[in-house]
């Protein structure tokens, strides 16, 4: 990295967008096909939001290769990786540990929250001047954002992925290894039918909560 290089990169994880096996816990709403439609629309949204701003280098890492993500950069400001590991615990802490060799601040999104803002990012990075670590909680227990200046395994390591009690077990993980931490303003997450209004005025997605 260059003195002109960005000090701060933005890791965006995505899913391969494969028929049946993306937003399956929406397919009693939307069908299998709007399951697919909706994963690939909040994959952008997400992207879109940060793709102009600038001080900040972005990230795509992708579950697996698919012609999708390729097509989805290409014009852009935004490099392409590939997620390594088994679980998400794993995928997540590699590409911290990958990142941090090169960046002073890594924040790690999903693309499943079309509220994050760079407002959001911003704050974060702010805050990640004076502690190690800051999340935004989801409302489910998890979280839908992770923002590191170090590295530490512990933080990845039985996590119940996919449970309320994601954002818990970390605040323990945190206060285990002696690390400070902030949190921001709680977030949804569309992973459910009941969660699907939360679509309606963002651009693009509004389809979704006035159709379904």
């Amino acid at each position: 990295m260059t003195s002109t290089d960005p000090a701060s990169c933005l890791v965006q994880f995505a899913k391969a967008p494969i028929l049946g096996q993306v937003k399956t816990r929406l397919q009693s709403s939307l069908g299998e096909q709007g399951c697919l439609d909706l994963h690939c629309a909040l994959v952008e949204h997400v992207l879109s939001q940060f793709v102009h701003e600038t001080g900040v280098c972005q990230q795509l890492w992708c579950s697996e290769p698919h012609p999708y993500f390729q097509q989805l950069v290409e014009g852009l400001p935004v490099s392409l990786h590939l997620q390594q590991g088994s679980d998400l615990g794993v995928r997540m802490a590699s590409a911290f540990q990958t990142c941090l060799h090169h960046y002073d601040k890594v924040v790690l999104i999903g693309s499943d929250c079309p509220a994050l803002s760079v407002q959001t990012l911003n704050t974060t990075l702010q805050l990640l001047d004076e502690v190690p670590a800051a999340f935004v909680p989801a409302e489910d227990g998890g979280y839908v954002l992770v923002g590191l200046t170090r590295f530490d395994p512990a933080l990845f390591q039985g996590i119940p992925w996919g449970s309320s009690g994601v954002m818990g077990v970390t605040r323990t993980r945190l206060t285990e290894i002696g690390w400070d931490w902030r949190e921001l303003q709680m977030l949804p997450d569309i992973d459910r039918p009941a969660d699907l209004h939360l679509l309606s005025g963002h651009k693009k997605l509004d389809f979704f909560a006035k159709n379904y």
